[in-house]
């Protein structure tokens, strides 16, 4: 993308998390005082002076640590800073300058891009304390005085970072990127399937369960279109979250399938169909999201000739409440079907975005209600005067009818495979409002 790319890194629990949401004024970065909370990238939108960039919050890194989520973490930093047009270090003015913050102001200095030191929790009023000029002794230039609980100072931290970006920045037109939610129970393989679409280890994977927190933005342009993949925590249910953060991680989860135009449901191939998958397809279906099912660790199965269809038509009973969504198998692993993946991506949001005219709606209405009869109840038959489509994403239709009482679930049913079957509709699911006419909507 043409944005210029800031990204924020320190180590553990000096605020860089508090400073990122604070600078793109919303609460996208989770903010918990135990450390190591963020683990993977976490990207927004930032604007100051006219300037628009992109901003990432990076897991606390530790020089020496050998964790393996620790470890990756520093990785998933140095990845930041490597595509990174500028640095913000952030340090703690408690704290006082530590032997990790040498050790990252090092690290920085060698990659050659603009850094600028930020010292957070300058929460005082008046000068800075005695210890802030302790920080000069990083070598890296003046440090700026923030508090990222309260603001101050983050003017004079955003007026430094602009003086690095090119002095013409052409905005990216986004009205074409596609935003799609992976979404899914813990260890389907959601991180695993944004690192093979991106090409890098774009998220943290491993076999521990709970290891996504945030939700990760990635974007990929092809031939098939602009995406950006929003991997998420895995949901898992209510009775086995205990922990604070990951609630709040199933938070952020629910709010990437808010803002997603389509959403790939995830379910393991070696575990096969759980009622928590139907859970989190639910979550989807609600809130009207074009859909996918994707089959993972399809590698992984042992097959014969008839394998993927009795899997199919088994999928088709447990998701028979979206019989609509495609199904398809694939390996993030061995990257197997992923083109396919991106093709059916477009073609459902599409599907998704479709609007069908008022006239040709009331032909196929015509044409469905003269093969099949509207019911009848103690003499009184449904009339249906017309239709016409109020809204996309998802396709949502109005019915005006003489008794609203009258137009049953079966009839609906029966109009929209009507509907499904002439437009298609695929991946997506329609709503129907059903108003009498003269009076307000029941």
């Amino acid at each position: 993308m043409s944005k210029p790319v800031v990204a924020i890194v320190g180590r553990p629990n000096v605020g860089k998390s508090t400073l990122f949401n604070k600078l793109i004024g919303s609460r996208l970065s989770i903010v918990d005082d135990t450390p190591g909370v963020t683990r993977d990238r976490i990207y927004g939108d930032c604007e100051w002076l006219n300037h628009n960039f992109l901003l990432v919050d990076t897991g606390g890194i530790e020089p020496y640590s050998n964790d393996v989520i620790l470890s990756q973490m520093r990785t998933q930093a140095e990845i930041a800073i490597e595509t990174a047009d500028v640095i913000i270090l952030v340090t703690d003015l408690n704290c006082g300058v530590v032997a990790s913050d040498y050790e990252v102001a090092a690290m920085l200095q060698k990659s050659g891009k603009p850094v600028i030191l930020c010292v957070n929790k300058c929460d005082s009023v008046g000068g800075p304390a005695p210890e802030f000029y302790e920080f000069y002794n990083l070598g890296i230039g003046d440090p700026i005085a923030v508090s990222s609980v309260h603001g101050h100072g983050t003017g004079d931290l955003l007026d430094e970072v602009i003086k690095f970006f090119p002095a013409c920045t052409e905005d990216e037109d986004d009205s074409e990127i596609i935003n799609v939610a992976i979404i899914g129970k813990p260890n389907v393989g959601k991180s695993s399937l944004v690192n093979r679409i991106s090409g890098e280890n774009r998220a943290i994977v491993s076999d521990i369960a709970g290891t996504t927190r945030d939700t990760t933005d990635t974007f990929v342009e092809n031939s098939f279109g602009k995406f950006n993949f929003i991997d998420t925590a895995g949901i898992r249910r209510k009775s086995r979250i205990n922990d604070a953060i990951e609630k709040f991680s199933i938070i952020r989860a629910r709010m990437a399938v808010e803002r997603a135009n389509v959403c790939i449901i995830m379910i393991d191939a070696t575990e096969g169909f759980t009622e928590q998958d139907s859970k989190v397809a639910g979550i989807a279906l609600e809130q009207g999201k074009a859909c996918i099912v994707a089959v993972n660790k399809w590698d992984a199965v042992e097959k014969d000739g008839n394998t993927m269809n009795e899997f199919r038509k088994k999928l088709a009973v447990d998701f028979s409440f979206m019989s609509f969504a495609p199904v398809i198998f694939i390996s993030a692993k061995t990257g197997q079907r992923i083109d396919r993946l991106f093709e059916m991506t477009a073609f459902v949001h599409s599907q998704n975005s479709m609007r069908i005219s008022t006239g040709k709606l009331n032909e196929v209405l015509a044409m469905a209600t003269a093969r099949v009869q509207p019911p009848t109840d103690k003499g009184k038959r449904l009339k249906i005067y017309y239709m016409t489509q109020a809204s996309t994403r998802p396709p949502t239709f109005v019915f005006f009818v003489n008794n609203a009482e009258l137009f049953h679930f079966s009839y609906q049913r029966y109009l929209e495979n009507q509907i499904r079957e002439i437009f298609g509709l695929d991946g997506t699911p329609v709503r129907f409002i059903i108003r009498e006419r003269g009076e307000g909507k029941k």
